[in-house]
């Protein structure tokens, strides 16, 4: 999974020395709490740089919390990016990474497209049942107007 997205070369504002980022900085940039970042690390999924209380972070660090942050939005666990990322062995050619991630975001598809088709269900139903409210209260509503 490592190799699987652009990562892009953007520069993060308040770059460090050496290609580091401070965490502050990769906070911002993704829209995230420090918390958050803490705890994507205390779930190895991120290993940035220490330097007393700095964490600093790499362009490879970047990159994973790109596939974090994209797997979350897919609907997938932390453990299961987490396993996928495991599986990255560029010696290899990754083929065994590529058939696990393959086979893992078929699966969600699947729960994706079904909870699509629920939520369109529910939002029909919510629309209609709104349009019957609107028509009851216009109905109440003229009586009203007519004695007035």
């Amino acid at each position: 999974m490592m190799n699987m997205m652009t990562t892009g070369a953007s520069a993060v504002p308040g770059d460090v020395s050496d290609g580091y980022v401070r965490i502050g900085d990769v906070a911002r940039q993704f829209g995230l709490t420090l918390r958050a970042l803490r705890f994507y690390e205390d779930k190895g999924l991120l290993s940035p740089k220490r330097e007393g209380n700095a964490r600093l972070y790499t362009h490879r660090d970047i990159a994973r919390l790109k596939i974090v942050l994209l797997g979350r939005k897919a609907g997938f666990s932390l453990r299961e990016v987490k396993q996928v990322m495991d599986l990255y062995d560029p010696e290899s050619g990754n083929a065994r990474q590529y058939r696990t991630l393959i086979d893992k975001s078929e699966r969600q598809l699947v729960k994706l497209e079904k909870q699509r088709a629920q939520i369109d269900e529910a939002i029909g139903e919510l629309k209609e049942a709104m349009a019957g409210w609107r028509a009851a209260l216009a109905a109440r509503q003229q009586p009203a107007a007519a004695t007035a």
